[in-house]
């Protein structure tokens, strides 16, 4: 299951070319600067462009190609911008079943109970939208989009808009939508913590064109890309709850490297949860420490050094086991331990986030 994406559309001062694949399947997201081409390529995946030429296939169904363009109120799909764009003479349920009416009822994919369970609107429904918060208006807004039975859904920056309070509101709603439907997402975004909290997949943008395109974690400590070079440069680990420490209140995540240890008491055992690792908390060194007060302490071989946009600091790419992750350290630091490509380090994760 793929979505194919062909387009050449030309602007005065921006050209947009673009031929790739990605998956049918969980969360891709469409990262860069602001300008790259994000919300474009999302506009023509739509069909709102359309002097874009080109070739769209979702899941083996032609939407556009040389003969053939199916206009944009008839592409079965739903989107959600940054500002909900709902109506605000109706009540939270009637903008839910704004689209879900229009839909046949063979087609209907998707229920309003549903949709308000994993939304967690039950008890906004008789609410009208001008009441409630702006990330209880996105949430509307994403139900309203999924009620449409949508074969894919685009996003687009749909958090931008909100406070820091309001986004971190919203993001476990997100999550339990990729957790829990199968339908293929976009979502342009151009923040960082965004893409690696929900994203599998990621098309890195600069100039109208796709530079690199692959599973979120490896785009992300690839050594020739921005992202691993950024001030929130991490890595991304996908890791089962093995265990918990009652006495000490911690945690024990297995991954593809080892084991990791957390300050968490919330999480189900053999629960799948990403985890994030700054680049900034991660410290090397030449033996395994014996008194330290950072527990993961994880056997690892450098795979490369390189320049970091701070003169003083150093880029260090480290694999444990099958898992790549990033250290800043100083140019001091690299000089005095002596690292080079094969070097054999311990990693010190000083702190883990759960994504």
């Amino acid at each position: 299951m793929t979505i194919e994406m062909q387009f050449d559309l030309e602007r005065p001062g921006f050209r947009l070319t673009v031929d790739i694949r990605v998956p049918g399947r969980g969360v891709t997201a469409l990262f860069g600067r602001s300008g790259c081409g994000k919300t474009t390529l999302l506009r023509c995946v739509a069909g709102l462009e359309g002097s874009a030429r080109g070739r769209l296939v979702v899941n083996d169904e032609t939407w556009q190609d040389g003969d053939r363009f199916i206009p944009a109120h008839q592409r079965p799909l739903g989107y959600v911008f940054q500002e909900g764009q709902l109506f605000p003479h109706l009540s939270v349920q009637g903008n839910l079943l704004y689209g879900y009416r229009r839909i046949q009822a063979a087609k209907r994919a998707v229920q309003p109970d549903d949709v308000a369970r994993l939304l967690g609107l039950e008890t906004l429904l008789r609410r009208r939208v001008t009441e409630i918060s702006g990330g209880q208006r996105q949430r509307v807004a994403m139900g309203r989009a999924l009620l449409t039975s949508p074969r894919v859904l685009l996003m687009d920056e749909p958090l931008a808009a909100l406070d820091a309070i309001s986004k971190a509101e919203i993001l476990p709603y997100l999550e339990r939508l990729h957790d829990e439907l199968s339908i293929p997402v976009l979502y342009v975004s151009h923040a960082l913590d965004e893409v690696t909290r929900l994203a599998d997949h990621m098309l890195f943008m600069e100039g109208g064109a796709v530079c690199a395109a692959g599973p979120l974690r490896e785009l992300l400590t690839r050594r020739d890309l921005p992202l691993a070079h950024a001030e929130g440069a991490a890595a991304v680990i996908e890791a089962r709850v093995t265990g918990h420490d009652d006495r000490d209140h911690l945690t024990e995540l297995a991954f593809e490297g080892g084991t990791l240890v957390i300050s968490r008491e919330d999480l189900q055992r053999s629960a799948r949860v990403r985890v994030r690792i700054m680049a900034r908390d991660v410290a090397i060194n030449l033996t395994r420490p014996p008194d330290s007060s950072v527990l993961n302490c994880l056997p690892a071989r450098v795979l490369d050094v390189s320049d970091d946009p701070h003169p003083g600091h150093v880029l260090v790419r480290l694999a444990v086991g099958d898992v790549t992750l990033l250290s800043r350290i100083t140019r001091r630091s690299l000089e005095h331990l002596d690292l080079v490509s094969g070097s054999r380090v311990y990693a010190l994760v000083k702190s883990v986030a759960i994504a």
